[in-house]
């Protein structure tokens, strides 16, 4: 029985903080969230990573694949490091040989650039593009795209070069070169490519970032040597040209140019998944005259901006240091036909579901959106627009709670409940000490006439506290020192309250609670509070001298647990 691969990107529950940011961020919305945690849906999923690289808490993992590659080179005689040529800008002060020789002390055999790949590739595109029938070709280089299209785009999949990426294309080479039985590891930014090898175990073994090699670097005491070039500190087998440009946008573009002459509008370049998004647009509807050739990445700017780079900015600094690595070949002479063609392209896509507007309507009124003037489209689910958001809602990919305004209003409603309900008198002051909120029991212990403004004017927002009551000093006192004064008796007019006065904002709100203990029912709750404290003592000391007291404590207890039942007991009517 062959084991399915693990998820290459997945969600440490416990560290998920339900902030729904990769849901905004993620161009295709494969997350579903459950219980409070945003899981990706790998049928869903492009495996861009940008949902690894944004999520701010760390709770979105990659797949680790280190140990493979480590067994690999157990495993194998002989094992080949293939390096994405976007090295130049992952390690900007190493030169190359210096991390060919690095590559070499952890056990490679050899170490090649993936940009020979390239190269190849760029030969057959130019070959391919020989033929003027005009038509639509995409470039096969980003695995991302190539998934995206798929899923996403079904009807431009048959657009796709027939031609395999780059590291397939290098694996290919290599294993011509040095013979079948050889392992290989890709090195790159890309989290995709993962996935490709999963996909294409007769080309590449094993894909790792860049993020991998710099934990095996440093899985054991280690620095870079710069001396002076060896004679084998050199790539195999023969360094690249032209397909060091492939990690920046419109590099691959620079390929195919120097492989064959074609017309600048026969070549366009777009990087970005949202960007490919709009040049998607209206394609279908185009009347092309010649072949029309679209180099598309997800990453902006290109390969050297892939979610596993060191880092995700600096783009134009970036690019002058691959285009100044980057040799041209001498001459423009058509590469030959190289790289392997694909047997086929399947799409995989995803289904396209209607929702009926009654069904959408039912699913909003649950949120207590009744009308479009309840639609706020604010966007702190995750979603685009409340629509967006009950869709998602009908397909089991999120829930109610992630809608920023429906929990605002269930918490206010909870919140008027409470405050209606208890007995006791509750105010919330600011450090101005205006009331932010109060309730009518906290209304009826200062009077009538503070009873009748709180009927007219409910929770009494922005009336001052040093106006209504005289022991507003208290509030102050909290405010302004922000110690909270707890379990404290108060003589007002002819009642006795018992107050907690704390911070809910240090320095700025404070919440009074006031129960009235010469009132029957806060009379009672008063006894049962001290009869349950005697008990607790009482037990206690039994604790400590039990061989004293003997069945006397029993009996204690069990008469202060009949007071207390007949205090709680319901009185006949």
């Amino acid at each position: 029985m062959t084991l399915l691969p693990a998820p290459i990107i997945y969600t440490e529950r416990t560290e998920c903080q339900d902030c729904f940011k990769c849901i905004r961020e993620c161009p295709v919305k494969a997350i579903k969230v459950e219980n409070a945690c945003a899981a990706v849906i790998p049928q869903l999923c492009i495996l861009c990573g940008h949902c690894v690289e944004i999520c701010p808490n760390g709770a979105k993992h990659v797949r680790d694949d280190l140990q493979r590659a480590q067994t690999l080179l157990k495993e194998k005689k002989k094992v080949f490091a293939s390096l994405a040529p976007s090295f130049i800008s992952e390690f900007p002060d190493v030169p190359a040989h210096a991390i060919i020789r690095a590559l070499k002390r952890l056990g490679f055999y050899g170490v090649s650039e993936t940009a020979l790949g390239a190269e190849r590739v760029s030969g057959s595109i130019a070959a391919l593009l020989q033929d003027r029938t005009p038509r639509v070709v995409i470039s096969t280089a980003c695995p991302v795209v190539v998934t995206f299209l798929g899923k996403y785009y079904p009807q431009y999949a048959a657009c796709l070069s027939p031609i395999v990426s780059p590291v397939l294309a290098h694996g290919q080479l290599l294993r011509e070169t040095y013979g079948p039985d050889i392992g290989i590891v890709f090195f790159s930014p890309c989290i995709a490519k993962k996935g490709e090898a999963d996909a294409n175990p007769h080309l590449l073994d094993v894909a790792l970032t860049f993020e991998d090699l710099r934990r095996w670097f440093m899985s054991e005491p280690f620095s870079f040597d710069t001396a002076e070039r060896g004679e084998d500190d050199v790539f195999v087998p023969s360094s690249a040209q032209e397909g060091a440009l492939y990690p920046i946008d419109g590099g691959m573009v620079a390929g195919v140019k120097a492989g064959c002459s074609v017309m600048e509008a026969e070549c366009m370049s777009f990087s970005g998944i949202r960007n490919i998004h709009k040049a998607l647009a209206g394609l279908g509807e185009m009347r092309l005259t010649h072949p029309l050739f679209l180099e598309l990445l997800a990453c902006e700017g290109g390969c050297v901006n892939g979610p596993k780079a060191n880092q995700r900015n600096a783009t134009a600094w970036k690019r002058y240091q691959v285009i100044h690595y980057a040799s041209y070949p001498q001459s423009m002479i058509p590469r030959p036909l190289a790289a392997p063609v694909w047997k086929g392209f399947q799409p995989d896509p995803v289904p396209v579901k209607e929702y009926s507007d009654s069904i959408i309507r039912q699913t909003l009124q649950t949120l207590n959106k009744y009308g479009p003037e309840d639609e706020l489209n604010c966007g702190g689910c995750g979603y685009d627009n409340c629509r967006e958001l009950a869709k998602a809602l009908i397909d089991g990919k999120a829930e109610k709670v992630m809608c920023v305004a429906y929990m605002r209003k269930l918490a206010q409603k909870k919140t008027n409940a409470l405050m209606e309900k208890t007995p006791s008198g509750i105010v919330l002051v600011d450090e101005e000490l205006q009331i932010i909120e109060c309730n009518l029991n906290f209304a009826k212990i200062l009077g009538a006439d503070v009873e009748k403004a709180f009927k007219a004017s409910p929770g009494l927002e922005g009336v001052p506290l040093r106006e209504i009551a005289p022991f507003y000093s208290l509030f102050k006192t909290v405010l302004e020192k922000g110690e909270d004064i707890l379990n404290r008796d108060l003589r007002y007019k002819k009642s006795v309250f018992h107050i907690d006065i704390f911070s809910i904002e240090k320095n700025r709100v404070a919440c009074g609670i006031f129960q009235d203990i010469t009132k029957p029912t806060i009379h009672k709750e008063a006894m049962i509070h001290k009869a349950q404290d005697v008990i607790k003592k009482n037990l206690a000391t039994v604790q400590q001298i039990a061989y004293l007291l003997g069945e006397n404590a029993a009996e204690t207890e069990v008469i202060l647990n009949s007071i207390i039942h007949s205090m709680t007991t319901p009185e006949l009517e």
